[in-house]
């Protein structure tokens, strides 16, 4: 029972984490403009930042002040790669070119 609390606890803590950084939230807004590396957070979480927009309507899943095109270029290496996504299709193509069954 004690792990179970300790997990939860480590859930919510790790929520209330990574919606501290989200796109369109006040705190993105009074910084600086988001740069290449809020661009590869963003790109990750996205998914996440999808199902919180429905509970909360000022986040976003792109952050509109941003650096340009290092923003950009971040984010959609992130989305693109989908934290491994790009090996696990590979591993699944593979080809045995000389193998020959007769």
């Amino acid at each position: 029972m004690e792990q179970r609390k300790m997990l939860g606890v480590l859930l919510v803590l790790s929520l209330l984490l990574l919606s501290s950084c989200m796109p369109g939230s006040i705190a993105m807004q009074q910084r600086a403009p988001a740069g290449f590396f809020m661009g590869i957070w963003h790109g990750w979480i996205a998914p996440i930042s999808l199902v919180a927009r429905l509970f909360e309507p000022t986040i976003r899943i792109y952050e509109v002040h941003n650096s340009g095109w290092w923003y950009d270029f971040g984010y959609y290496m992130a989305i693109i790669s989908g934290f491994g996504g790009l090996s696990l299709a590979r591993k699944g193509t593979r080809h045995e070119g000389n193998d020959k069954h007769c």
